[in-house]
């Protein structure tokens, strides 16, 4: 029996609560030292604990983070990070390097070197932490010298990063959250970090990917994932098989997970119609099945839809004055088209240089607030073009 990871919202709607804003993502995700600008701060996450990884969808106004280094020597927390920036870009200093990113790059950092992340024009992401030694068990390294970046998302992003930010959006991001597989996300991050050094993971991340793209289509087959995955049948059983599973287990348990996912969102529709909708031609064996995995029937799921915390879990934090474009959801289209109102004079002023302002700061790590300030203010840069590679590809 699958017990199910359930969602925890946090909001937090002004200045005086950054204190617990920290206190909950040092509890919840990785600790961090933030500053914010005079005047408002609001920030939403997201969290879910996926067996040993957890991931969370963030979301917030103008503010900073950093991890110096007399943080990362009094509290490291043994970590390896992943954030994939869905809107705005950020400013990142590391290892005594400045860049800015943009949305649709994915970065992969050891949360135990010194980072300060500054968000000028506020934020939209999602985040992964990985313990260290899982990180180790799956790539063989013990840590990263340096940050990695990745495009996922337009041409020539890389398919992995892509499929990466697919699985955990669908997780936290999306209007119908599906747990993200553990083992996919830990291949995909390996796959990232090792490049061509493992083979057979990519081969198998990639099959996995094939699989949650596919789940409501009833006739899926290893013949599918085989094409999908650009490798050889015997290849596809092998590599799940290595992984102590099957492709026809791995189909199975992806789609009841949607199916719990459906059943539990509390919208009244039919088990037999979930079933048909989740890629089950047996309605009667989907049951039997259902049962097996999270041990109650899918009648009693639908009896009991999942807890609404604080009843609103759903509602997205609304970041600005005016909407741009349509279909902003991540759970719709992924990566929000972004539009630019910085005129082209702002966009090619001088470099980013530290500002005089007043920042309202949270438990107290002063080495940091400095730096912090010079980026916790508009960065004074253009924002990306747009993006149209969904996010989030629509299963039902």
């Amino acid at each position: 029996m699958r017990a199910v990871p359930e969602p925890r919202v946090f909001e937090v709607g002004d200045v005086a609560e950054v204190v617990a804003w920290e206190r909950h993502n040092a509890e919840a995700l990785i600790e961090l030292a933030c500053a914010i600008p005079a005047g408002r701060f609001r920030a939403r996450e997201v969290n879910l604990q996926v067996d040993r990884v957890r991931v969370a969808h963030v979301a917030g106004t103008p503010h900073a983070v950093a991890r110096d280094a007399a943080l990362v020597e009094s509290r490291p927390v043994d970590a390896i990070a992943v954030y994939a920036a869905l809107r705005r870009r950020a400013l990142l200093e590391a290892g005594g390097r400045r860049r800015v990113s943009r949305p649709g790059q994915l970065l992969v950092c050891d949360v135990d070197r010194p980072f300060l992340r500054g968000f000028g024009h506020g934020l939209e992401e999602l985040a992964v932490s990985i313990p260290r030694l899982l990180f180790t068990e799956v790539t063989g390294l013990a840590s990263l010298d340096s940050p990695l970046v990745f495009d996922a998302a337009g041409a020539g992003s890389d398919p992995h990063a892509k499929a990466l930010v697919q699985l955990v959006g669908r997780s936290v991001a999306a209007d119908l959250r599906v747990p993200a597989d553990e083992r996919a996300v830990l291949e995909l991050v390996s796959v990232l970090a090792t490049g061509s050094n493992a083979l057979a993971l990519a081969h198998r991340a990639a099959a996995r990917a094939y699989i949650d793209d596919h789940l409501t289509d009833p006739a899926l087959s290893a013949v599918d994932v085989r094409a999908g995955a650009g490798i050889s049948e015997r290849q596809v059983s092998r590599i799940f098989a290595d992984a102590g599973t099957s492709v026809p287990r791995q189909i199975l348990a992806r789609r009841l997970d949607l199916a719990h996912a459906l059943l539990a969102s509390g919208t009244g529709e039919r088990t037999v119609d979930v079933a048909a909708r989740c890629g089950f031609a047996s309605a009667s064996y989907f049951s039997q099945a259902f049962r097996r995995r999270f041990g109650v029937t899918p009648a009693r799921c639908v009896d009991e839809p999942r807890r609404r915390l604080g009843g609103n879990e759903n509602r997205p934090l609304t970041l600005r004055t005016r909407r741009p474009g349509p279909s902003l959801l991540v759970g719709d289209t992924g990566f929000e088209p972004v539009t630019s109102s910085v005129s082209r004079k702002r966009a090619t002023a001088a470099p980013i240089a530290p500002v005089e302002l007043s920042c309202e700061v949270g438990t107290g790590f002063e080495p940091v607030y400095t730096d912090l300030q010079s980026v916790a203010s508009p960065l004074g840069q253009p924002t990306a073009a747009a993006l149209h590679t969904g996010l989030v590809r629509q299963w039902v």
